[in-house]
């Protein structure tokens, strides 16, 4: 059902703040013990559903009749790009919309789509609290204080700050702005998260978990489980790929990964169990096995970690998360003695680079020719050669 409901947002210095949507809390507000409609001046929003689209947007309105008319001017516009006025400064309204179509027609993920949605809602809501609405606007000082709002952790922080100089490059491009402020605003220190592998103990520990978590969400969730599990972990494929796994890229015991630039189709050889389990699961819906299809793939994304946390709860493995199922199924191979580019090509990397980077310590060849080396360096070593004469005469003068 499409419908949009106009709710005011307080700002932080509101004494309405903590009111819910529309209704007002406060005391002094109520008319014959009835609540009323908060009436103080904070912005008004829209939220909800039209033409199937989820909509949360700022109406830059103070009054509820003229947010009922913005509603309407929404409804009416609602697919079309936001036309600049001719000799007005870009909004940053019509800077993001632009932004996103181009993204949308660059054939960005999905996920990184949701990303940039997300930052400019946050962007948006800064701006209207701050009385802000041109791209021109959001100088060095603004955005620092945006910022600052952020709670995110370190990496989080990071990849927000890469999507608002990515946003404002193209702004710069475009002349809507002169300068990319974001560009001089400090990187967080992030630290370089270490590549850990489930254990032989972690992943029988896990298998054995599966009976624990059917007894508490049934059987047949168990068992979706279970093939999931095992599909993260001989396939190599990221959380997101492995929810939207279609049952046509199945293809006997091989499954289709992706195309590379040449070309060339890249498939993974799934062992013969796990294909029993991805045939014996229930299908979400008859296209794929984990998702309907139907609702948001950033909603079943977290629907399923959370399932994988209570099973690591139930399994008693710490620190578990679904990439790790990757990195166990990278290392298993470059410990058998595949090719570093061969993995790199198996997980979707750009280039071998960003494989050395994560993995480059469990090469075994790399771990043997290492060792190869001290060993002949101290075959030449003046302490190791007395030492190791000197055991050799303790021996011979040992009596029997």
């Amino acid at each position: 059902m499409d419908v949009l409901t106009i709710y005011r947002r307080h700002t932080k210095i509101c004494k309405h703040r903590g009111c819910h949507r529309n209704v007002c809390n406060i005391a002094e507000r109520r008319a014959d013990g009835r609540p009323v409609k908060c009436n103080c001046r904070c912005p008004l929003w829209a939220d909800g559903f039209h033409a199937g689209v989820e909509i949360r947007k700022a109406l830059r309105e103070n009054s509820w009749d003229a947010a009922q008319a913005a509603v309407e001017r929404l409804k009416e516009n609602f697919g079309r790009l936001p036309e600049k006025q001719e000799n007005e400064p870009t909004s940053i309204e019509h800077a993001t919309e632009r932004y996103l179509a181009d993204a949308r027609e660059r054939n960005l993920h999905e996920s990184t789509l949701y990303k940039y949605r997300s930052l400019f809602l946050q962007l948006k809501a800064f701006a209207a609290n701050k009385g802000l609405r041109y791209v021109k606007q959001l100088d060095l000082e603004m955005l620092c204080e945006f910022r600052e709002e952020w709670k995110d952790g370190p990496r989080s922080r990071l990849k927000k700050l890469e999507r608002l100089r990515a946003w404002l490059n193209f702004c710069v491009d475009r002349k809507w702005t002169e300068e990319n402020h974001a560009r001089r605003l400090k990187v967080p220190k992030v630290a370089d998260r270490p590549t850990l592998p489930f254990s032989r103990e972690e992943m029988l520990k896990i298998l054995a978990g599966f009976d624990a978590y059917g007894k508490s969400a049934g059987i047949a969730n168990a068992q979706r489980l279970k093939a999931f599990v095992l599909l993260l972990r001989y396939s190599g494929m990221r959380i997101g790929d492995c929810v939207k796994c279609s049952t046509e890229r199945i293809d006997g015991n091989r499954l289709f990964l992706y195309t590379q630039k040449t070309g060339v189709p890249v498939r993974c050889v799934l062992p013969d169990f796990v294909m029993r389990e991805l045939d014996a699961a229930p299908k979400s819906s008859e296209g794929y096995f984990f998702w309907t299809g139907k609702s948001k793939l950033h909603s079943a994304i977290g629907k399923w970690q959370k399932r994988l946390q209570r099973l690591f709860d139930l399994a008693g493995v710490e620190g578990g998360h679904a990439h790790r199922f990757r990195d166990t199924f990278s290392i298993s191979l470059l410990q058998a003695g595949v090719p570093l580019d061969r993995v790199s090509i198996l997980l979707g990397h750009r280039n071998v680079r960003i494989t050395e980077k994560h993995y480059s310590a469990w090469v075994r060849e790399r771990q043997d020719q290492l060792e190869a080396d001290v060993q002949r360096a101290w075959s030449e070593d003046p302490v190791a050669l007395i030492q190791g004469t000197q055991r050799v005469h303790e021996k011979t003068e040992r009596p029997n």
